[in-house]
């Protein structure tokens, strides 16, 4: 008798997902465009994604998915970024006629808190996503004695969820180590574009173009210029270089509401202003080195944006670095706040560049593992997960 045959599994079922975010679009920045890839592979895969989140008329780029605004108010003295009010009746409304599976929340704001709330009315599950350590900001606001407040209003609300997702198992650690979250989170990490990030994007006509010559090693600054960011450990650094003699440029590619402090800092810096695309990677790729003092970071996007163009990365010894620079390998790692540290590992990548080269291609090699549909798909298994076993 013929073997009986499996039938095959039957297609899994699209999903309908609600994301609150507390910054989609109206900002670029690394954690929305992570947000961003992922609803675009979510709505790749035939799921449905509603997004809800304050929203500008002067948007930073295009969004994915739907999205719905949300009511807002401009931060204090960092009015380019607003909070999301409390979830207005009508809003409520959209979101029971949407009739999501789950809802994903990225920010702790009021709106996610009623969201979390709504989400157990409905009895679907309800996961949040760690970007950025809001804890540590205080620090660089003059506000450092509210971090135990800060902390422990963030573990609030990030217990009695079905999931929180962390970028790194490292960085839960140090979550779970601060009484942030109190259970064991699932990894949702980064990757990068290989195809727009390589070392193929180098130029030198782009150098020559800035008044760089084809000897002058470049020191790459890459992100937003707010204080947490490290702008005064960058100045520092390479005011130590001038000081020992040490030839460099140093390029700061972004823009931001510090850039003003940052110029009188670094008064020798090329400063380019904000570049995205191809511009972004051509950048990248026609540096010798990132520098990277930012302590605040969940997942260091801009290292392995900088590792596939090819160039090594020195870089704070924080959760949010150690996961994708490997010390003497792919960069060097530097204790926070070491001047004398950063100084001796940019001076060596300057005046050797035997080592830069061969870093840069250690670094070329570890990122050819970031892929982003792998890891976003990794995801969305979890949600299904979530659905099958806590709320089928």
């Amino acid at each position: 008798m013929p073997e009986p045959v499996e039938p095959e599994p039957a297609p899994a079922r699209p999903l309908k997902v609600a994301l609150f975010s507390g910054n989609y679009n109206y900002v670029r920045d690394g954690a929305n465009q992570a947000l961003n890839r992922l609803v675009a592979f979510l709505e790749r895969q035939g799921c449905t994604v509603r997004v809800y989140s304050p929203t500008s008329d002067t948007p930073a780029f295009e969004p994915a998915g739907t999205l719905v605004s949300v009511p807002s108010f401009s931060i204090p003295g960092r009015g380019e970024y607003r909070v999301a009010l409390g979830l207005p009746e009508r809003l409520k409304r959209d979101v029971r006629e949407f009739g999501p599976d789950i809802i994903h929340l990225s920010a702790p704001d009021p709106a996610a808190h009623s969201a979390k709330r709504l989400a157990r009315q409905l009895g679907v599950p309800v996961v949040a996503s760690i970007h950025t350590r809001f804890e540590t900001y205080l620090e660089y606001y003059g506000f450092g004695f509210a971090r135990p407040l800060m902390e422990m209003m963030l573990g609030r609300f990030y217990t009695g969820l079905d999931e929180v997702f962390v970028t790194t198992a490292a960085f839960g650690e140090t979550m779970r180590d601060a009484g942030i979250i109190r259970t064991e989170p699932a990894v949702w990490s980064r990757g990068v574009d290989k195809g727009r990030f390589n070392p193929k994007r180098r130029s030198p006509e782009w150098r020559w173009s800035l008044g760089v010559g084809d000897a002058e090693p470049v020191i790459g600054f890459v992100g937003r210029l707010v204080l947490e960011k490290g702008l005064d450990t960058v100045a520092a650094a390479v005011a130590e270089l001038k000081r020992r003699g040490v030839p460099h440029r140093l390029v700061v590619v972004g823009d931001g509401p510090a850039r003003e402090r940052f110029e009188a800092l670094a008064p020798d810096a090329i400063f380019t202003g904000f570049l995205d695309g191809t511009n972004l990677a051509r950048a990248y790729a026609s540096m010798d080195m990132l520098l990277n003092p930012s302590t605040t970071e969940t997942f260091g996007n801009i290292n392995l944006e900088a590792m596939a163009s090819g160039i090594p990365v020195v870089a704070a010894r924080a959760s949010g670095n150690e996961c994708l620079v490997t010390d003497g390998d792919t960069g060097a790692l530097v204790t926070p706040g070491d001047i004398t540290g950063y100084a001796d590992a940019l001076q060596r990548y300057c005046t050797d560049p035997l080592l830069r080269a061969g870093h840069g291609k250690a670094g070329l090699a570890a990122a050819q593992a970031f892929d982003w549909d792998a890891i976003n798909g990794a995801v969305l298994s979890r949600y299904r997960d979530l659905i099958a076993t806590k709320h089928p």
